[in-house]
């Protein structure tokens, strides 16, 4: 929108940019605008909307001095206007104005309001004491054209059956890999939701989309399988983030969900002598949840299995901890083939370290294997020979 200031503003976040884009463009339905406080109310008290199950109010409840100062002195009817990194982004009109407890929303999403938790400190120093209702215009563009690339993507293939996975693949790992591959045995179409976080401690976007489509080019049938990317805001956080993926998955156009059995959101509890998740409490959501088995390598059987059909004990197990497989890239080392794919770990390595070897050309010649033929070779594939002796068995 033009950068022109012409009423009083709210100052607001990408991640409160993001939640507003998918609520306005009905994403997040069937919650399709901002509760006032009686909603949020009623939303706390049953945890339910319109006959459907919703995890907590959806508020907008900027912080800082000066939007405290425009909420407390604006009037019902008033319109401000919503400015985000200093660029109007849209408008709101004042329907009402209320004051929330920060560490009460805390609760209501994080289950938690633990401050030394990190994702709950920075989601506290971003909540204000006050909420606002009322209708907004936004920018919903990229939201509707991800919309239309699932639905293209649909229609290419005539998909009856579209399924989504949520995503980081912070890097893709071969647990991953498998997860995709059982998806695609009972759905004509797979959505991945490549999750955009708003932090530093992730490879970007750019390198985690360029190879979760090198997998998909490469080792699936690529017209059965799309990326697209969901900015992973605040809304996602805690113990209630599968009922959100579910919700935003039904309305993308997708009729089924599959989670990993060891997903973070899941939020597992006993009652009345079984276990049970949050996916049981999930009510009027009109899309089919799947969880799938936790995955390891066992030493035994020698190859990736369902830790719910190996025989031998977790002592046999390597777990696929994409915290440490990443620690490994990122100093450097390319981690096992059975934990990542060496194709892939090649490409994540060589983008970490461009232009790492002051003589590339001579260790290739010197150390590898080849036809006598001068030929360029680039980072990447020095790293897929130098795997490949890794994996050289006759000498060790």
């Amino acid at each position: 929108m033009a950068s022109l200031r012409k009423n009083r503003a709210l100052y607001i976040d990408q991640e409160a940019f993001s939640a507003l884009a998918l609520l306005k463009s009905g994403m997040l339905a069937p919650v399709t605008q901002l509760m006032n406080e009686q909603q949020c109310i009623q939303v706390l008290e049953k945890g339910m909307f319109n006959g459907s199950t919703f995890p907590f109010p959806l508020i907008l409840s900027p912080n800082g001095k000066t939007n405290e100062t425009i909420l407390l002195s604006t009037k019902k009817g008033e319109i401000l206007e919503l400015v985000c990194d200093q660029e109007v982004v849209g408008e709101i009109t004042v329907d009402e104005v209320f004051a929330i407890d920060p560490l009460k929303r805390l609760r209501q999403i994080y289950g938690t309001e633990d401050l030394s938790h990190p994702g709950v400190n920075s989601t506290y120093k971003r909540l204000g004491k006050y909420a606002i209702s009322g209708d907004y215009i936004i920018d919903v563009t990229s939201i509707t054209s991800i919309r239309q690339t699932i639905k293209n993507a649909q229609d290419q293939i005539a998909a009856k059956h579209t399924t989504a996975i949520f995503m980081a693949a912070n890097p893709l790992h071969r647990a991953h890999e498998r997860l995709i591959r059982q998806s695609l045995e009972r759905t004509d179409l797979i959505v991945i939701f490549l999750l955009k976080p708003y932090n530093s401690a992730n490879l970007s976007y750019e390198l985690r989309h360029d190879v979760l489509q090198f997998f998909i080019k490469n080792y699936l049938p690529f017209s059965r399988v799309i990326v697209v990317p969901l900015e992973n805001s605040y809304i996602f956080a805690g113990s209630n983030e599968v009922i959100l993926d579910a919700i935003v998955a039904k309305n993308y156009g997708c009729n089924r969900l599959m989670i990993g059995q060891n997903h973070a959101g899941i939020g597992m509890y006993y009652d009345r002598n079984a276990n049970k998740s949050v996916i049981d409490r999930m009510k009027g959501i009109d899309i089919e949840v799947s969880m799938s088995s936790e995955y390891v390598y066992c030493n035994m059987c020698k190859t990736l299995v369902s830790i719910q059909t190996c025989p031998h004990g977790h002592h046999h197990h390597i777990s696929y901890h994409s915290e440490s497989i990443l620690e490994l890239m990122k100093q450097g080392l390319l981690p096992p083939a059975v934990l990542v794919r060496k194709e892939i770990s090649s490409l994540i390595v060589s983008s970490l370290y461009p232009n790492r070897f002051k003589n590339l050309a001579k260790l290739y010649y010197d150390i590898m294997p080849v036809n006598g033929l001068l030929e360029e070779h680039s980072e990447r594939d020095f790293y897929v020979e130098l795997m490949k002796l890794y994996q050289t068995t006759s000498l060790t």
